[in-house]
C-alpha cells in the first residue's frame, strides 16, 4: 500500500501533472491540499476517466482537499467534531475495514501572534480532539497533508534564520507533538535519511535550485501501520516541471 501526500497549489493548473504522476508512482491513496476549487467546479470526471475514485471539499480561490485512491472509500467525514468547517481543510476517508486517512491542509498562521497564527494553533486543537475520539474506529490509521509546520530544525535548511518564526515556532511545534503522542510516528523518520531533504520550497529567489527548502508535508502513521512502513521518501521530480507547485509529493509505503 503506497500513501501519498501533496499539496498543488491549485488542481485546475496542476491536473494533467497530477493525473501523470499517479500513473508513473502508482500509489494507492493520494492525499491533496490546496486545491483551490469549490465542490461544483472540481474536475470529478477527468480523475474518474482515468480510473481513479476520489471525495473532495473545497472553496474558491483558497484551501481545498481532496483524498484521490485506487478503491472507492467507504465513508467520507466532513465535520471537525461534528462541525461545518470554516475554513476547507479537513477530510476523513475510510478504507475496507481497517483504513483511516485524515487528510490535512494545517491553516499557514501568516506569522508568530497574529490572528491567524492563533486561529492556527486553535484548529489544530480541534483537530487533535477530533484525531483522539476516532482512533478506535479501525487498526491502521494515517494522518497526511500539509502542516505548514517543520517538525525539528533538521528539516529547515537554515533553522538560525528560521527560529522562532512563522512555520517552525516553539507552539506550533508542540502542537504537532501532542497529535504525534496520540500514538503516531513522523513515517520519513523511521528510516535513516540523508541530509537536507525537503518538501517546499518558495517560488522566489532560486529557493528549489539552492535546496533552501523546509520539510512541512508529512505522513503520520499509528503503531500498527508505523509498524508495516518499509519506505518513506520524497519524489521531488515534479518540482521540476515547467509551472511546478511549490510542494513535492511525499509518500509512505506499508506492507498491508
Amino acid at each position: 500500500m503506497k500513501i501519498a501526500s501533496w499539496n498543488v497549489n491549485s488542481l485546475r493548473v496542476r491536473l494533467p501533472q497530477v493525473l501523470d504522476w499517479l500513473e508513473k508512482s502508482d500509489v494507492d491513496i493520494l492525499a491533496i491540499q490546496e486545491t483551490k476549487v469549490e465542490d461544483c467546479s472540481f474536475p470529478i470526471n477527468d480523475i474518474t476517466d482515468a480510473g481513479f475514485f476520489c471525495d473532495y471539499i473545497g472553496q474558491k480561490t483558497y484551501n481545498g482537499v481532496t483524498t484521490i485512491s485506487k478503491i472507492p472509500p467507504k465513508e467520507s467525514i466532513k465535520l471537525i467534531n461534528n462541525e461545518e468547517q470554516e475554513q476547507k481543510r479537513f477530510l476523513l476517508t475510510r478504507y475496507g475495514e481497517d483504513l483511516s486517512v485524515l487528510n490535512l491542509y494545517v491553516v499557514n498562521g501568516h506569522e508568530v501572534g497574529s490572528d491567524k497564527y492563533e486561529y492556527k494553533l486553535d484548529w489544530l486543537k480541534k483537530i487533535k480532539k477530533h484525531i483522539e475520539n476516532d482512533l478506535k474506529k479501525t487498526k491502521y490509521y494515517v494522518v497526511l497533508g500539509d502542516f505548514n509546520i517543520a517538525p525539528n530544525d533538521e528539516d529547515i535548511y537554515d533553522p538560525e534564520a528560521w527560529k522562532d518564526r512563522i512555520l517552525c515556532s516553539k507552539k506550533e511545534r508542540h502542537a504537532l507533538e501532542e497529535i504525534l503522542d496520540l500514538g503516531f510516528t513522523d513515517s520519513f523518520r523511521i528510516f535513516d535519511q540523508d541530509k537536507e531533504l525537503y518538501s517546499w520550497w518558495d517560488y522566489r529567489t532560486g529557493a528549489f535550485r539552492r535546496n533552501r527548502g523546509l520539510r512541512i508535508d508529512l505522513i503520520l502513521s499509528n503503531k500498527a501501520l508505523s509498524d508495516k512502513c518499509t519506505s518513506s521518501y520524497i519524489d521531488i521530480m515534479p518540482r521540476e516541471n515547467e509551472r511546478p507547485s511549490d510542494h513535492a509529493p511525499v509518500v509512505s509505503v506499508f506492507d498491508i
